[in-house]
């Protein structure tokens, strides 16, 4: 729109007309492979007077975008058919977390009301005006960064979690994309248990709190290492099962579960052996 003058839309010169694949001609491209393309164009999901980085959107946001288009009972219906927890699964992720092929993937972390009908599968994001009670005139972020560093600490998130000023709101976890594509399909490892749910250096490690910000964005803080995985304090409603996984208890299991099968399995084959005996 470089021809639109300053006193735009007062005056409302011609602007030279332009099309999202002027600049975005990659993006096109991805997009124009996918079976969405033949459904929905780009402003379906953007607005281009309204611009923000997949870091500044909530992952609910982006969930409400394809619910525009999918009903939230079919999608739950679809999953359920294979995926056990469907909705609860489904609350903790955002759609192109499976459904876009991203290389990195954070946990972000967002302030939610406590008091929903179902907090956990249909989560209700805190607005910024609605937090403003909380801070006492202070910036939000300060409700858990105490300490102004700019960097929220595992000890931080049990403070808030323990605080009962924060009785009626909660931390919500979300697994979301640092860069989603816009290939939008199934793909085969999203299958796979272990694509969310590994351990060892395959674990989900980076984490960050969102904050809500006046103009309807989000803003993000680094927190440290761990919090995915102290589920019982730092993010008490999230928990990546098998994330504390340890291999030698694993084994100790086995060797249990097979010593107390030699008892009843020994005893059935003897039995077995000697059933000519007892005739």
């Amino acid at each position: 729109h470089d021809t639109i003058t300053s006193n735009h839309p007062a005056i409302k010169p011609l602007a030279t007309s332009t099309s999202c694949g002027d600049c975005h001609s990659d993006i096109i491209s991805q997009y124009s492979a996918s079976i969405h393309a033949e459904s929905a164009s780009c402003s379906g999901c953007h607005n281009p007077h309204r611009v923000s980085s997949s870091s500044e959107i909530a992952a609910t946001e982006m969930n409400k975008q394809c619910a525009a288009c999918h009903s939230n009972i079919k999608i739950t219906a679809s999953h359920a058919k294979w995926l056990p927890q469907a909705e609860l699964h489904l609350g903790a992720i955002a759609c192109v977390t499976c459904h876009s092929k991203a290389e990195n993937y954070v946990i972000s972390i967002y302030i939610a009301r406590r008091d929903g009908a179902e907090p956990e599968s249909k989560p209700d994001l805190v607005a910024y005006e609605d937090l403003l009670i909380y801070t006492n005139g202070d910036d939000i972020q300060y409700l858990i960064d105490k300490n102004r560093d700019n960097y929220i600490s595992l000890d931080e998130l049990r403070k808030f979690n323990r605080d009962p000023v924060n009785k009626n709101i909660y931390l919500k976890a979300m697994m979301t994309p640092v860069k989603p594509t816009h290939s939008f399909q199934t793909f085969d490892n999203r299958w796979d248990c272990t694509f969310c749910h590994a351990s060892g250096p395959e674990i989900m490690q980076t984490s960050y709190l969102s904050f809500p910000k006046e103009n309807g964005t989000f803003s993000q803080v680094s927190v440290e290492k761990g919090a995915a995985m102290d589920a019982l304090q730092a993010i008490p409603n999230f928990y990546l099962m098998g994330s504390t996984r340890n291999g030698i208890l694993n084994k100790l299991g086995l060797l249990i579960i097979a010593g107390g099968m030699v008892m009843p399995v020994g005893h059935g084959f003897l039995r077995f052996l000697t059933r000519k005996n007892r005739q």
